[in-house]
């Protein structure tokens, strides 16, 4: 492949396992320095309960105050027909669902079993798509559950069936606690594309929890997987996982890429700076390699 769409989820599972709850103006200025960098397709916001995930209480302000452009479309998570409704008033271009692999992590994350979690995001699709909106399900850890272990490729299958029968525009698979390796990625892309129709979308959503997220995205492309989700300075983790520390950084990302001759569209040092910055709005010293050692040629 030639090139890769970044998918850009900093405002949304970037924000969402920070101890400081940023205000709604800095998370849109997040949103317009990602924007400015290139990014055309944002995971923005989550319509969760705010009691769950309080980072994320103020999902209707910030779409109220993004900017609107006819090239940037803006992805909101969504767990239930709740979500969706407020989804649907926010005016997001795309609804993303989540559907956990495991059952105990399942219902950890949205008290439900995985089955039932597959029924409800199939009725969440209809339903987005007779409003016109994208849509797109991500199954959560996909590579290893924090409390089950291992998650075994015929339990990935079985999941990858029941959400291609939902007929999304894009399936997404997550390392959602860091544990994937090149080899995993591989071998698991290729059950979901044995699955889906050539016409489904498949994204790759990584963790660099334990450094390999960046050799997990090259895999990734490899495989032909479409869109990568990446975090501008590293930053993320699932509030309902222990240890599930950051997304793997955009800028990390896009240096790999470019020095291999595989365009994202996205400006190396503009990311840099909104890494930069974003570590001084949350106060803690970020993951991003880029953002620390800086790119090379200097």
């Amino acid at each position: 492949m030639t090139s890769v769409e970044i998918c850009e989820v900093s405002p949304r599972d970037g924000l969402q396992n920070e101890s400081v709850v940023l205000a709604t103006d800095v998370k849109v200025a997040l949103i317009e320095r990602a924007i400015a960098a290139g990014a055309r397709r944002i995971e923005a916001v989550s319509f969760v309960h705010p009691g769950r995930v309080p980072q994320m209480a103020d999902a209707e302000a910030v779409m109220a105050s993004v900017p609107r452009t006819d090239d940037v479309a803006y992805l909101g998570l969504v767990m239930n027909r709740r979500g969706l409704e407020r989804a649907l008033a926010a005016a997001v271009d795309e609804v993303n669902v989540v559907v956990v692999a495991s059952d105990t992590f399942c219902q950890r994350n949205q008290g439900t079993t995985t089955a039932q979690a597959c029924e409800a995001a199939a009725e969440i699709v209809a339903d987005a798509r007779a409003a016109g909106l994208a849509t797109s399900i991500t199954i959560g850890a996909s590579f290893g559950c924090p409390f089950e272990g291992e998650v075994p490729a015929e339990r990935l299958d079985d999941v990858i069936a029941r959400v291609v029968d939902a007929g999304p525009d894009e399936i997404a698979l997550a390392d959602t606690i860091g544990v994937a390796v090149p080899a995993a990625v591989s071998d698991r892309l290729a059950l979901l594309g044995r699955r889906a129709p050539a016409s489904t979308r498949r994204r790759l959503h990584l963790h660099d929890t334990r450094n390999t997220g960046v050799a997990n995205a090259v895999a990734g492309v490899a495989a032909g997987v479409h869109v990568l989700d990446a975090s501008i300075g590293g930053v993320g983790g699932c509030p309902f996982a222990p240890n599930a520390t950051g997304n793997v950084a955009t800028e990390d990302l896009v240096y790999t890429f470019a020095r291999s001759g595989v365009s994202t569209g996205l400006n190396l040092e503009t990311l840099i700076d909104a890494a930069g910055w974003l570590q001084d709005e949350i106060g803690r010293r970020l993951p991003s390699a880029l953002l620390h050692a800086g790119p090379f040629p200097a």
